[in-house]
Protein backbone atom coordinates (compact mmCIF):
# COMPACT_ATOMS: atom_id res chain seq x y z
CA UNK A 1 0.00 0.00 0.00
CA UNK A 2 1.31 3.39 -0.96
CA UNK A 3 1.95 6.03 1.70
CA UNK A 4 -0.53 8.80 2.07
CA UNK A 5 -3.42 6.74 0.85
CA UNK A 6 -6.55 6.43 2.84
CA UNK A 7 -6.83 3.05 4.45
CA UNK A 8 -10.34 2.49 3.09
CA UNK A 9 -9.70 3.77 -0.44
CA UNK A 10 -8.71 0.43 -1.90
CA UNK A 11 -11.93 -1.08 -0.66
CA UNK A 12 -14.22 1.36 -2.66
CA UNK A 13 -15.75 -0.21 -5.81
CA UNK A 14 -15.21 1.21 -9.30
CA UNK A 15 -17.63 3.96 -10.40
CA UNK A 16 -20.91 2.60 -11.77
CA UNK A 17 -20.32 -0.85 -10.45
CA UNK A 18 -21.94 -2.35 -7.43
CA UNK A 19 -20.06 -3.26 -4.35
CA UNK A 20 -19.20 -6.72 -3.11
CA UNK A 21 -22.83 -7.28 -2.29
CA UNK A 22 -23.76 -6.62 -6.02
CA UNK A 23 -22.29 -9.73 -7.46
CA UNK A 24 -19.30 -10.22 -9.68
CA UNK A 25 -17.94 -7.75 -12.21
CA UNK A 26 -19.69 -9.56 -15.15
CA UNK A 27 -23.02 -8.26 -14.03
CA UNK A 28 -21.74 -4.71 -14.12
CA UNK A 29 -20.58 -5.04 -17.77
CA UNK A 30 -23.95 -6.45 -18.79
CA UNK A 31 -25.76 -3.47 -17.32
CA UNK A 32 -23.59 -1.06 -19.24
CA UNK A 33 -24.23 -3.00 -22.50
CA UNK A 34 -28.02 -3.02 -22.02
CA UNK A 35 -28.03 0.69 -21.27
CA UNK A 36 -26.09 1.56 -24.43
CA UNK A 37 -28.35 -0.63 -26.63
CA UNK A 38 -31.50 0.93 -25.26
CA UNK A 39 -30.11 4.38 -25.89
CA UNK A 40 -29.33 3.52 -29.53
CA UNK A 41 -32.81 2.05 -30.06
CA UNK A 42 -34.46 5.17 -28.72
CA UNK A 43 -32.40 7.35 -31.01
CA UNK A 44 -33.30 5.16 -34.01
CA UNK A 45 -37.01 5.32 -33.20
CA UNK A 46 -36.77 9.07 -32.82
CA UNK A 47 -35.07 9.37 -36.19
CA UNK A 48 -37.73 7.19 -37.81
CA UNK A 49 -40.49 9.31 -36.34
CA UNK A 50 -38.82 12.43 -37.59
CA UNK A 51 -38.38 10.92 -41.07
CA UNK A 52 -42.04 9.87 -41.17
CA UNK A 53 -43.09 13.35 -40.18
CA UNK A 54 -40.97 14.93 -42.91
CA UNK A 55 -42.35 12.55 -45.57
CA UNK A 56 -45.92 13.30 -44.46
CA UNK A 57 -45.30 17.03 -44.69
CA UNK A 58 -43.79 16.70 -48.18
CA UNK A 59 -46.70 14.57 -49.42
CA UNK A 60 -49.26 16.93 -47.94
CA UNK A 61 -47.83 19.95 -49.71
CA UNK A 62 -47.46 17.99 -52.98
CA UNK A 63 -51.13 16.89 -52.98
CA UNK A 64 -52.22 20.39 -52.01
CA UNK A 65 -50.29 21.81 -54.94
CA UNK A 66 -51.93 19.31 -57.35
CA UNK A 67 -55.44 20.15 -56.13
CA UNK A 68 -54.69 23.84 -56.36
CA UNK A 69 -53.49 23.43 -59.97
CA UNK A 70 -56.57 21.31 -60.86
CA UNK A 71 -59.09 23.90 -59.64
CA UNK A 72 -57.06 26.75 -61.06
CA UNK A 73 -57.23 25.10 -64.52
CA UNK A 74 -61.02 24.84 -64.48
CA UNK A 75 -61.58 28.29 -63.05
CA UNK A 76 -59.22 29.95 -65.53
CA UNK A 77 -59.90 27.99 -68.77
CA UNK A 78 -63.49 26.79 -68.27
CA UNK A 79 -65.32 30.07 -69.09
CA UNK A 80 -63.22 30.70 -72.18
CA UNK A 81 -63.99 27.21 -73.45
CA UNK A 82 -67.70 27.70 -72.81
CA UNK A 83 -67.74 31.02 -74.64
CA UNK A 84 -65.68 29.74 -77.55
CA UNK A 85 -66.40 26.03 -77.93
CA UNK A 86 -65.24 26.02 -81.51
CA UNK A 87 -61.76 27.14 -80.50
CA UNK A 88 -61.06 24.07 -78.39
CA UNK A 89 -62.75 21.63 -80.76
CA UNK A 90 -60.85 22.88 -83.80
CA UNK A 91 -57.47 23.36 -82.13
CA UNK A 92 -56.09 20.48 -84.20
CA UNK A 93 -57.76 21.39 -87.49
CA UNK A 94 -54.48 22.38 -89.17
CA UNK A 95 -53.20 18.83 -88.70
CA UNK A 96 -56.10 16.46 -89.49
CA UNK A 97 -54.19 13.34 -88.52
CA UNK A 98 -52.34 14.79 -85.53
CA UNK A 99 -53.09 14.03 -81.91
CA UNK A 100 -53.93 16.85 -79.57
CA UNK A 101 -51.55 17.25 -76.61
CA UNK A 102 -52.78 15.68 -73.43
CA UNK A 103 -52.87 17.54 -70.14
CA UNK A 104 -52.69 14.35 -68.11
CA UNK A 105 -56.27 14.77 -66.90
CA UNK A 106 -59.44 13.57 -68.65
CA UNK A 107 -61.48 16.65 -69.46
CA UNK A 108 -65.26 16.34 -69.10
CA UNK A 109 -67.33 18.20 -71.76
CA UNK A 110 -69.31 21.12 -70.44
CA UNK A 111 -72.60 19.82 -71.96
CA UNK A 112 -73.63 16.19 -71.77
CA UNK A 113 -75.27 14.75 -74.90
CA UNK A 114 -78.89 13.64 -74.59
CA UNK A 115 -79.95 10.02 -74.65
CA UNK A 116 -79.27 8.37 -78.02
CA UNK A 117 -82.08 6.63 -79.85
CA UNK A 118 -81.09 3.02 -80.57
CA UNK A 119 -80.52 2.35 -84.26
CA UNK A 120 -82.62 -0.51 -85.59
CA UNK A 121 -80.97 -3.03 -87.92
CA UNK A 122 -82.06 -3.22 -91.57
CA UNK A 123 -85.04 -5.44 -92.26
CA UNK A 124 -83.99 -8.79 -93.77
CA UNK A 125 -84.51 -9.41 -97.48
CA UNK A 126 -86.53 -12.51 -96.63
CA UNK A 127 -88.56 -11.79 -93.47
CA UNK A 128 -88.49 -14.74 -91.03
CA UNK A 129 -92.21 -14.59 -90.12
CA UNK A 130 -93.65 -15.40 -93.55
CA UNK A 131 -96.22 -18.18 -93.72
CA UNK A 132 -96.17 -19.08 -97.41
CA UNK A 133 -99.35 -20.43 -99.04
CA UNK A 134 -102.50 -18.90 -97.54
CA UNK A 135 -106.11 -20.03 -97.36
CA UNK A 136 -108.21 -17.23 -98.85
CA UNK A 137 -112.00 -17.28 -98.61
CA UNK A 138 -114.69 -14.63 -98.94
CA UNK A 139 -117.69 -16.32 -97.30
CA UNK A 140 -117.31 -15.29 -93.65
CA UNK A 141 -118.73 -11.91 -92.61
CA UNK A 142 -116.00 -9.31 -92.31
CA UNK A 143 -116.97 -6.33 -90.12
CA UNK A 144 -114.46 -3.52 -90.11
CA UNK A 145 -114.23 -3.63 -86.30
CA UNK A 146 -112.78 -7.15 -86.53
CA UNK A 147 -110.12 -5.99 -89.00
CA UNK A 148 -109.16 -3.17 -86.63
CA UNK A 149 -108.78 -5.58 -83.70
CA UNK A 150 -106.60 -7.86 -85.80
CA UNK A 151 -104.18 -5.05 -86.68
CA UNK A 152 -103.46 -3.03 -83.52
CA UNK A 153 -100.11 -1.79 -84.83
CA UNK A 154 -101.60 -0.02 -87.84
CA UNK A 155 -101.83 3.73 -87.33
CA UNK A 156 -104.50 6.17 -88.44
CA UNK A 157 -104.63 6.45 -92.20
CA UNK A 158 -103.39 2.88 -92.72
CA UNK A 159 -99.74 3.62 -91.92
CA UNK A 160 -97.40 1.00 -90.48
CA UNK A 161 -93.72 0.80 -89.57
CA UNK A 162 -91.97 -2.37 -88.31
CA UNK A 163 -90.96 -1.97 -84.65
CA UNK A 164 -87.83 -4.13 -84.84
CA UNK A 165 -86.06 -3.17 -88.07
CA UNK A 166 -85.62 -0.42 -90.66
CA UNK A 167 -87.13 -1.18 -94.11
CA UNK A 168 -85.18 -0.26 -97.21
CA UNK A 169 -88.24 1.28 -98.92
CA UNK A 170 -91.31 3.32 -98.07
CA UNK A 171 -94.28 1.82 -99.89
CA UNK A 172 -97.54 3.48 -100.93
CA UNK A 173 -100.33 1.05 -101.85
CA UNK A 174 -102.79 2.75 -104.24
CA UNK A 175 -106.32 1.33 -104.78
CA UNK A 176 -108.65 2.77 -107.46
CA UNK A 177 -112.12 2.61 -105.99
CA UNK A 178 -115.83 2.99 -106.49
CA UNK A 179 -118.82 1.02 -105.08
CA UNK A 180 -116.62 -1.70 -103.52
CA UNK A 181 -117.05 -1.36 -99.73
CA UNK A 182 -117.64 -5.11 -99.34
CA UNK A 183 -114.46 -5.94 -101.27
CA UNK A 184 -112.42 -3.39 -99.37
CA UNK A 185 -113.19 -5.07 -96.03
CA UNK A 186 -111.82 -8.40 -97.26
CA UNK A 187 -108.82 -6.72 -98.87
CA UNK A 188 -107.90 -4.94 -95.63
CA UNK A 189 -108.48 -8.13 -93.62
CA UNK A 190 -105.93 -10.09 -95.65
CA UNK A 191 -103.45 -7.47 -96.82
CA UNK A 192 -102.63 -5.70 -93.55
CA UNK A 193 -101.30 -8.89 -91.88
CA UNK A 194 -99.43 -9.85 -95.07
CA UNK A 195 -97.74 -6.45 -95.41
CA UNK A 196 -96.83 -6.42 -91.71
CA UNK A 197 -95.23 -9.87 -91.95
CA UNK A 198 -93.27 -8.64 -94.95
CA UNK A 199 -91.75 -5.95 -92.67
CA UNK A 200 -92.86 -3.07 -94.89
CA UNK A 201 -93.08 0.60 -94.01
CA UNK A 202 -96.29 1.35 -95.86
CA UNK A 203 -99.44 3.42 -96.22
CA UNK A 204 -102.73 2.48 -97.93
CA UNK A 205 -104.60 5.02 -100.09
CA UNK A 206 -108.08 4.42 -101.47
CA UNK A 207 -108.69 6.81 -104.40
CA UNK A 208 -112.45 7.17 -104.68
CA UNK A 209 -113.88 8.51 -107.95
CA UNK A 210 -116.59 11.13 -107.56
CA UNK A 211 -118.27 13.36 -110.11
CA UNK A 212 -119.50 16.74 -108.88
CA UNK A 213 -123.11 16.46 -107.84
CA UNK A 214 -125.26 16.06 -104.72
CA UNK A 215 -123.08 15.30 -101.66
CA UNK A 216 -123.94 12.04 -99.98
CA UNK A 217 -123.65 11.33 -96.26
CA UNK A 218 -120.14 10.06 -95.61
CA UNK A 219 -119.17 7.67 -92.82
CA UNK A 220 -116.34 5.20 -92.23
CA UNK A 221 -116.98 3.06 -95.28
CA UNK A 222 -119.72 4.99 -97.07
CA UNK A 223 -117.77 7.00 -99.56
CA UNK A 224 -118.97 9.79 -101.73
CA UNK A 225 -119.28 8.71 -105.33
CA UNK A 226 -120.82 9.90 -108.53
CA UNK A 227 -122.23 7.98 -111.45
CA UNK A 228 -120.04 8.35 -114.51
CA UNK A 229 -117.56 6.30 -116.51
CA UNK A 230 -114.76 4.79 -114.42
CA UNK A 231 -111.12 5.67 -115.17
CA UNK A 232 -108.75 3.32 -113.35
CA UNK A 233 -105.41 4.63 -114.69
CA UNK A 234 -106.24 8.26 -113.99
CA UNK A 235 -107.16 7.41 -110.40
CA UNK A 236 -103.78 5.70 -110.03
CA UNK A 237 -102.04 8.86 -111.23
CA UNK A 238 -103.98 10.83 -108.63
CA UNK A 239 -102.99 8.34 -105.94
CA UNK A 240 -99.31 8.70 -106.84
CA UNK A 241 -99.43 12.49 -106.50
CA UNK A 242 -101.57 12.59 -103.36
CA UNK A 243 -99.48 9.99 -101.53
CA UNK A 244 -96.34 12.04 -102.19
CA UNK A 245 -98.09 15.11 -100.83
CA UNK A 246 -98.63 13.29 -97.55
CA UNK A 247 -95.17 11.72 -97.39
CA UNK A 248 -92.42 12.69 -99.81
CA UNK A 249 -90.38 9.68 -98.63
CA UNK A 250 -92.47 7.23 -100.68
CA UNK A 251 -90.16 5.60 -103.19
CA UNK A 252 -92.17 2.48 -104.11
CA UNK A 253 -95.76 2.42 -105.38
CA UNK A 254 -97.97 -0.67 -105.50
CA UNK A 255 -101.10 -0.32 -107.66
CA UNK A 256 -103.73 -2.89 -106.69
CA UNK A 257 -107.31 -3.64 -107.65
CA UNK A 258 -109.51 -3.95 -104.59
CA UNK A 259 -110.86 -7.40 -105.57
CA UNK A 260 -107.47 -9.19 -105.77
CA UNK A 261 -105.89 -10.89 -102.74
CA UNK A 262 -102.49 -12.69 -102.88
CA UNK A 263 -102.49 -16.36 -101.91
CA UNK A 264 -98.86 -16.41 -100.76
CA UNK A 265 -97.16 -13.85 -98.49
CA UNK A 266 -93.79 -14.61 -100.09
CA UNK A 267 -95.00 -12.44 -102.98
CA UNK A 268 -93.21 -9.43 -101.53
CA UNK A 269 -94.78 -6.01 -102.21
CA UNK A 270 -91.51 -4.25 -102.97
CA UNK A 271 -89.96 -2.43 -105.92
CA UNK A 272 -86.87 -3.63 -107.74
CA UNK A 273 -84.59 -2.67 -110.57
CA UNK A 274 -87.41 -3.29 -113.08
CA UNK A 275 -91.19 -2.71 -112.88
CA UNK A 276 -92.88 -5.57 -111.06
CA UNK A 277 -96.02 -7.48 -112.01
CA UNK A 278 -97.35 -9.34 -108.97
CA UNK A 279 -100.72 -10.82 -110.05
CA UNK A 280 -99.46 -13.23 -112.68
CA UNK A 281 -101.64 -16.25 -111.83
CA UNK A 282 -105.28 -15.37 -111.02
CA UNK A 283 -107.87 -17.99 -110.32
CA UNK A 284 -110.16 -16.56 -113.00
CA UNK A 285 -107.43 -17.30 -115.60
CA UNK A 286 -106.80 -20.82 -114.28
CA UNK A 287 -103.71 -19.61 -112.37
CA UNK A 288 -101.90 -18.85 -115.63
CA UNK A 289 -100.63 -15.65 -117.22
CA UNK A 290 -103.28 -14.82 -119.86
CA UNK A 291 -100.71 -13.40 -122.32
CA UNK A 292 -97.07 -12.31 -122.27
CA UNK A 293 -97.79 -8.58 -122.24
CA UNK A 294 -100.34 -8.71 -119.43
CA UNK A 295 -99.64 -6.12 -116.69
CA UNK A 296 -103.01 -5.85 -114.96
CA UNK A 297 -104.37 -6.49 -111.48
CA UNK A 298 -101.45 -5.68 -109.16
CA UNK A 299 -98.21 -4.02 -110.24
CA UNK A 300 -95.38 -2.03 -108.68
CA UNK A 301 -93.03 0.71 -109.86
CA UNK A 302 -90.45 2.77 -108.08
CA UNK A 303 -90.86 6.53 -108.12
CA UNK A 304 -88.08 6.81 -110.69
CA UNK A 305 -89.61 4.16 -112.95
CA UNK A 306 -93.07 5.74 -112.73
CA UNK A 307 -91.79 9.16 -113.73
CA UNK A 308 -89.67 7.65 -116.49
CA UNK A 309 -92.80 6.38 -118.29
CA UNK A 310 -94.70 9.63 -117.56
CA UNK A 311 -97.03 7.77 -115.25
CA UNK A 312 -100.18 6.12 -116.54
CA UNK A 313 -102.51 7.25 -119.37
CA UNK A 314 -105.48 9.46 -118.46
CA UNK A 315 -107.62 8.82 -121.54
CA UNK A 316 -108.78 5.25 -120.93
CA UNK A 317 -112.40 5.71 -119.83
CA UNK A 318 -114.25 2.47 -119.12
CA UNK A 319 -112.93 -1.06 -118.83
CA UNK A 320 -109.76 -2.34 -120.47
CA UNK A 321 -106.70 -1.17 -122.32
CA UNK A 322 -104.85 0.92 -119.72
CA UNK A 323 -102.70 -1.96 -118.43
CA UNK A 324 -101.57 -2.81 -121.99
CA UNK A 325 -100.74 0.86 -122.55
CA UNK A 326 -98.64 0.80 -119.37
CA UNK A 327 -96.85 -2.33 -120.61
CA UNK A 328 -96.05 -0.51 -123.87
CA UNK A 329 -94.70 2.49 -121.96
CA UNK A 330 -92.37 0.25 -119.96
CA UNK A 331 -91.10 -1.48 -123.10
CA UNK A 332 -90.66 1.77 -125.04
CA UNK A 333 -88.43 3.20 -122.27
CA UNK A 334 -86.12 0.19 -122.37
CA UNK A 335 -87.31 -1.49 -119.17
CA UNK A 336 -88.51 -5.07 -118.69
CA UNK A 337 -91.22 -6.63 -116.56
CA UNK A 338 -90.14 -8.55 -113.47
CA UNK A 339 -92.43 -11.31 -112.15
CA UNK A 340 -92.41 -13.74 -109.21
CA UNK A 341 -92.48 -17.49 -109.55
CA UNK A 342 -95.88 -18.58 -110.83
CA UNK A 343 -96.37 -20.75 -107.72
CA UNK A 344 -95.98 -17.63 -105.54
CA UNK A 345 -97.77 -15.07 -107.72
CA UNK A 346 -101.22 -16.68 -107.29
CA UNK A 347 -104.28 -14.51 -106.55
CA UNK A 348 -107.91 -14.99 -105.61
CA UNK A 349 -110.43 -12.62 -107.12
CA UNK A 350 -113.63 -11.69 -105.30
CA UNK A 351 -116.38 -12.64 -107.70
CA UNK A 352 -118.64 -9.80 -108.80
CA UNK A 353 -120.61 -8.54 -111.73
CA UNK A 354 -119.13 -5.87 -113.93
CA UNK A 355 -119.75 -2.44 -112.49
CA UNK A 356 -122.28 -0.15 -114.03
CA UNK A 357 -120.59 2.70 -115.92
CA UNK A 358 -117.48 0.55 -116.43
CA UNK A 359 -118.32 -1.01 -119.77
CA UNK A 360 -115.54 -1.95 -122.22
CA UNK A 361 -113.88 1.01 -123.86
CA UNK A 362 -114.47 0.77 -127.63
CA UNK A 363 -111.42 2.97 -128.31
CA UNK A 364 -108.95 0.87 -126.32
CA UNK A 365 -107.40 -1.09 -129.20
CA UNK A 366 -106.69 2.04 -131.23
CA UNK A 367 -105.18 3.79 -128.24
CA UNK A 368 -102.92 0.85 -127.39
CA UNK A 369 -101.44 0.96 -130.90
CA UNK A 370 -100.61 4.67 -130.49
CA UNK A 371 -98.86 4.55 -127.12
CA UNK A 372 -95.58 5.73 -128.61
CA UNK A 373 -97.30 8.87 -129.91
CA UNK A 374 -99.35 9.67 -126.81
CA UNK A 375 -97.20 8.72 -123.81
CA UNK A 376 -95.23 11.97 -123.75
CA UNK A 377 -98.28 14.24 -123.71
CA UNK A 378 -100.68 12.00 -121.77
CA UNK A 379 -99.58 10.97 -118.29
CA UNK A 380 -98.64 12.21 -114.84
CA UNK A 381 -97.70 15.61 -116.20
CA UNK A 382 -101.12 16.23 -117.74
CA UNK A 383 -103.50 14.78 -115.12
CA UNK A 384 -106.20 17.18 -113.95
CA UNK A 385 -108.42 16.55 -110.94
CA UNK A 386 -109.93 18.12 -107.85
CA UNK A 387 -109.59 16.72 -104.34
CA UNK A 388 -112.96 16.82 -102.59
CA UNK A 389 -112.11 15.11 -99.31
CA UNK A 390 -109.20 13.48 -97.52
CA UNK A 391 -110.36 11.22 -94.71
CA UNK A 392 -107.87 9.28 -92.60
CA UNK A 393 -109.62 6.13 -91.42
CA UNK A 394 -108.18 3.64 -88.90
CA UNK A 395 -106.98 1.26 -91.64
CA UNK A 396 -106.58 3.42 -94.77
CA UNK A 397 -106.66 6.95 -96.14
CA UNK A 398 -109.66 7.71 -98.31
CA UNK A 399 -109.15 10.42 -100.94
CA UNK A 400 -112.30 11.38 -102.82
CA UNK A 401 -111.58 13.14 -106.11
CA UNK A 402 -113.37 14.55 -109.10
CA UNK A 403 -111.44 13.46 -112.21
CA UNK A 404 -113.90 14.96 -114.69
CA UNK A 405 -115.92 13.28 -117.40
CA UNK A 406 -115.01 11.40 -120.55
CA UNK A 407 -114.97 13.29 -123.86
CA UNK A 408 -118.37 13.95 -125.35
CA UNK A 409 -117.65 11.77 -128.36
CA UNK A 410 -116.94 8.75 -126.14
CA UNK A 411 -120.17 6.88 -125.31
CA UNK A 412 -120.85 6.78 -121.57
CA UNK A 413 -122.02 3.74 -119.71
Amino acid sequence: MRSGASPGAAALPAAGCPGPLGGPEASCGMSRLLGGTLERVCKAVLLLCLLHFLVAVILYFDVYAQHLAFFSRFSARGPARALHPAASSSSNCSRPNATAPSSGLSETPSVRPGPTVPTLPPCPDLPPGLVGRLLIEFTSPMPLERVQRENPGVLLGGRYTPPDCTPAQTVAVIIPFRHREHHLRYWLHYLHPILRRQRLHYGIYVINQFVTGPVLTCSLLQHQHGEDTFNRAKLLNVGFLEALKEDAAYDCFIFSDVDLVPMDDRNLYRCGDQPRHFAIAMDKFGFRLPYAGYFGGVSGLSKTQFLRINGFPNEYWGWGGEDDDIFNRISLTGMKISRPDIRIGRYRMIKHDRDKHNEPNPQRFTKIQNTKLTMKRDGIGSVRYQVLEVSRQPLFTNITVDIGRPPSWLPRG
